[in-house]
């Protein structure tokens, strides 16, 4: 029976016979769920407007069935046509209700059917973001099986980021649903992607390529179903001839989106602009009367748009986005109630977090603290000479002569004051040589006298050298640290901040910065 009603599925006449029959024996065998799917076959074959009627008779069924999966199901599908008629308001309402039911079961295929529903809503109302992460979940979950509903959120996708104004990405998307058309043969998903694509040309300002595209699509969309994509195609065909400063030849496309609007009562926040444009036209051409009838049709558009966006926009977050949150709770209540070694695990690293931010809050401001102690003290205390790190004994001098190191001392002196430990290549080594000493003597004397080491000794001098720069001439604040560095004669950047640092107990950054904030 299956098997017939899919060899016919193309031909209402012939499938009719095989849909009833199946119906009918779902009936005697009061198999809900047969009965369903058997409203729902004949819903698919039906003409438009006799649809609704079968998709109340699938929720009648259902309801007898007191399966929440089954329930959702078939408020879902009256949700569908109410939406492929573009009665937004009700294919919402009845979203939410499906949503209520299909909650509660564990059906992921429902989920994410909804999901994708709901993401239709959000992409009329302009939520591109909301919707684009609604439908990558339904691309994630319908890729792996569910081909055709894989398609349709791809081809969703791309007008998303088309609205979001990534015309790169939804040509990506759109090249890939084809080729993805192609490998799962669904030829007739293709064409979707041609017309995102043609629009997005559009945007892309290639107005003869979206005129092309455009129009080798149209033919093949079904009337009676695809107006609304018919009309939006004539809308862009339209605007490129506009953007091509071909108004007479724009015209008659703009005219078929008011016929449709006329008809199908279809319009969107995007193709309002098409009476905006006929009625400028109509103003240049001096017809009064065109002019207020187009007027009047931007008022009934604007009025059914403000109506229709208005009470969606209340209630997308009201019934749809907060449920879900509820709805989550709940998961996660539940999933607690289930692992509840997880709560000490949990409050533990709560309370961890709360004190790691603690400490680094208190260590912060104490760090600002210290950091404008080191400043004040650098400012008022450093007066270029080094102070003293550790104790030294007098005996370490013994050996040498008091002579010599009178002598040294006074070559130091010399040394400072023509600041020759600048010199970048400096070293104990070349400081003996200069000296005519040994490098034992000197290290000693340099060591008893100043109170450290020779590199120490040198990088303080040096540090206190751009110290002093840096207070009596605002040019050096401009220099970055590497130059800096350099004036002071280190051979690296590192060595020099490390230096700096270790001088004075706090970054030579947070030294410039507070000099330019007139600190000094």
């Amino acid at each position: 029976m299956d098997e017939k009603i899919f060899d016919n599925k193309s031909d209402s006449a012939k499938a009719a016979p095989y849909l009833y029959t199946y119906l009918f024996k779902a009936k005697k065998e009061n198999n809900w769920n047969e009965i369903v799917n058997g409203y729902q076959n004949i819903l698919h074959q039906s003409p438009s407007e006799l649809r609704l009627l079968y998709a109340d008779s699938m929720i009648i069924f259902a309801e007898k069935s007191h399966n929440d999966a089954l329930i959702g199901s078939a408020y879902l599908s009256k949700g569908i046509v109410y939406y492929s008629q573009k009665k937004y308001n009700d294919a919402y309402n009845y979203y939410i209700k499906a949503n209520g039911f299909i909650s509660k079961s564990d059906d992921k295929y429902l989920v994410h059917k909804v999901k994708y529903n709901i993401a239709q809503i959000k992409y009329y109302l302009e939520f591109y973001d909301e919707a684009v992460s609604l439908l990558n979940e339904c691309i994630g979950y319908f890729a792996k099986e569910e081909p055709r509903p894989y398609l349709n959120s791809l081809h969703s996708l791309g007008l998303c980021y088309n609205r979001m104004g990534d015309y790169d990405k939804c040509s990506q998307i759109n090249l890939l649903g084809i080729k993805e058309s192609d490998r799962l043969k669904i030829p007739e998903m293709k064409i979707f992607f041609e017309h995102s694509e043609g629009i997005n040309n559009y945007f892309k300002s290639n107005y003869n390529t979206a005129i092309k595209s455009l129009q080798e699509v149209v033919p093949h969309l079904n009337k009676e179903t695809e107006f609304a994509n018919e009309s939006i195609a004539n809308f862009y065909i339209g605007k490129s001839y506009w953007k091509l400063n071909l108004q007479s030849s724009a015209i008659p496309y703009f005219q078929k989106v008011n016929q449709t609007f006329i008809e199908k009562g279809y319009i969107r926040p995007d193709l309002k602009e098409v009476f905006e444009l006929l009625i400028k036209y109509y103003k240049k051409k001096h017809d009064l009367n065109l002019q207020l009838y187009y007027i009047d049709q931007l008022l009934k558009a604007d009025s059914l748009l403000t109506k229709t966006s208005k009470y969606l926009i209340g209630k997308v977050h009201k019934d749809y986005d907060t449920k879900e949150i509820i709805a989550d709770r709940a998961k996660i209540l539940k999933q607690l109630d289930k692992e509840k070694q997880y709560d000490i695990m949990f409050i533990g690293i709560i309370l961890v977090l709360f004190l790691v931010i603690i400490y680094f809050t208190y260590k912060h401001f104490t760090d600002k603290k210290r950091n404008r102690l080191k400043f004040d003290e650098l400012l008022h205390k450093i007066d270029g000479k080094s102070n003293p790190r550790t104790a030294v004994q007098k005996s370490d001098l013994l050996d040498i002569s008091p002579q010599t190191v009178e002598t040294i001392l006074k070559q130091l002196e010399k040394f400072e004051k023509e600041k020759k430990y600048l010199d970048k290549n400096l070293t104990l080594a070349t400081l003996t040589v200069a000296f005519n000493s040994n490098s034992k003597y000197l290290s000693k004397v340099i060591y008893h006298h100043k109170g450290k080491g020779f590199v120490d000794y040198i990088n303080d001098l040096k540090i206190d050298y751009i110290i002093d720069l840096l207070k009596n001439n605002s040019t050096y604040l401009n220099y970055t640290i590497s130059s800096l560095g350099e004036e002071a004669g280190f051979s690296t950047t590192p060595r020099f901040t490390n230096a700096f640092q270790s001088r004075t107990g706090i970054s030579v950054s947070y030294f410039i910065r507070q000099l330019k904030k007139g600190n000094a």
